[in-house]
């Protein structure tokens, strides 16, 4: 965690209220950092409902191999998670401790290890001693509260500035249900179907497929629009658990994704999904400006997305940002190098609302003023409109500065 906070961070933080089926507990075990919480462990006293999504990296970290193994069963009742360590790249040690740690797990939850989640976050290829913290399981699921979600972000990070916590309430079959949502994040995001560490519950009370399937559809244009730095890390781990709780109040059990009474839970869960991703990229390390993004007019959406990732993943543009440079120049070469279909003289590009470029040439009303204007603020909108089609999407990034580089040039030491 760096020393300051960064400038980007939410004014205030949302008021998290209790969630019924889950409590949560966290310790400082010394796996990296001193004086400071980095275990987190999460107790469903009754087994939840449980979905998630994993990074495409193929060099994946253990944790993330033992929770693809244990998601099959769909019902989850212990969630462990460390930082300081990422358990990847760390061959058979790792496999070992994952299995110690379930079993500690298992045992204090009284559960079976394939109702155990694990996650972890920090350093690649250094073994994880998992002594260290399975001795503190026990106390963990005793001591676990319901309305820990603030401490239980906390755990979690590694150069993170802040928690990141958010909350949403939504009704099915006329029932209030809660989600609540903590994540950790800020360098090496590039998510590619999850983002470092988010974990989601909600006490309403949905099968597994159905979870699932919200979830799947959830990350796109969430967690799997935002980057950093354009780097994939091998841990990235969103997990989505439904406690069920909600029956209790009367909510029949909804089976089907696509069933009409989710309607407003989905769209809940999706703007907690978006909140949590806006939260990681304002985190971004040493990031002092975040970016939207946005490409019209591509072939279509998957093509509008690439050259919005050519853009926002571009070093050159985000130095340009850092330096409040409007250099459009060099948002023409990521498009240009996206491998997507542009035409150079059809394409016309934004800065805010100063257009900048249009028909392949600079605009001839440029204002080098207005644009610099637009540069000098901390949340800056870049729009491309390609020009050949109805293609869409939109990318959140941030700068690229001087201060990512001290924290990535010497992060193990």
């Amino acid at each position: 965690m760096s020393g300051s906070v960064s400038p980007l961070a939410p004014k205030t933080f949302a008021e998290m209220p209790a969630l019924r089926g889950v409590r949560m507990a966290t310790a400082a075990a010394g796996i990296k950092y001193k004086n400071r919480t980095d275990v987190l462990m999460m107790v469903f006293d009754k087994p939840a409902a449980v979905a998630g999504v994993f990074t495409r990296s193929k060099c994946p970290s253990a944790p993330v191999d033992f929770c693809r193994q244990s998601l099959g069963g769909g019902v989850a009742r212990a969630v462990v998670v460390n930082s300081g360590n990422a358990n990847a790249f760390t061959g058979k040690k790792g496999r070992d401790a994952t299995e110690l740690t379930a079993k500690s797990a298992a045992k204090a939850a009284g559960c079976a290890e394939s109702e155990v989640f694990l996650a972890s976050t920090g350093v690649i290829g250094e073994p994880l001693d998992a002594t260290k913290f399975a001795g503190v399981l026990d106390d963990l699921a005793a001591a676990g509260r319901e309305d820990f979600w603030f401490e239980a972000a906390k755990a979690i990070m590694t150069t993170d500035t802040y928690p990141k916590v958010a909350t949403r309430s939504a009704e099915i079959d006329g029932v209030k249900v809660t989600i609540n949502g903590i994540a950790k994040g800020a360098g090496m995001i590039a998510p590619d179907m999850a983002t470092m560490l988010s974990f989601v519950v909600t006490d309403a009370d949905i099968a597994p497929a159905a979870l699932q399937a919200l979830l799947s559809a959830g990350v796109g244009p969430t967690f799997n629009s935002v980057t950093v730095d354009s780097d994939t890390s091998t841990s990235d781990t969103l997990m989505l658990f439904a406690t069920g709780a909600a029956a209790g109040d009367g909510q029949r059990k909804v089976t089907d994704a696509s069933d009409a009474k989710l309607d407003a839970f989905r769209a809940a869960l999706n703007d907690l999904l978006r909140d949590l991703a806006l939260q990681v990229v304002r985190d971004g390390e040493g990031a002092r400006k975040m970016v939207a993004v946005t490409v019209e007019g591509a072939e279509n959406d998957a093509a509008a997305k690439r050259i919005a990732l050519s853009i926002a993943n571009s070093p050159l543009v985000k130095t340009a940002v850092a330096g409040e440079d409007a250099n459009w120049g060099r948002v023409v070469m990521a498009v240009g190098k996206s491998g997507e279909m542009a035409e150079r003289d059809r394409l016309a590009i934004w800065f805010g609302d100063v257009r900048v470029a249009v028909e392949g040439e600079r605009d001839p009303t440029y204002s080098e003023a207005a644009a610099t204007a637009v540069m000098k603020a901390q949340d800056i909108p870049i729009r491309v409109d390609i020009g050949l089609g109805a293609g869409r999407a939109t990318v959140f990034t941030c700068d690229l500065t001087k201060e990512y580089v001290e924290i990535n040039g010497d992060y193990r030491s």
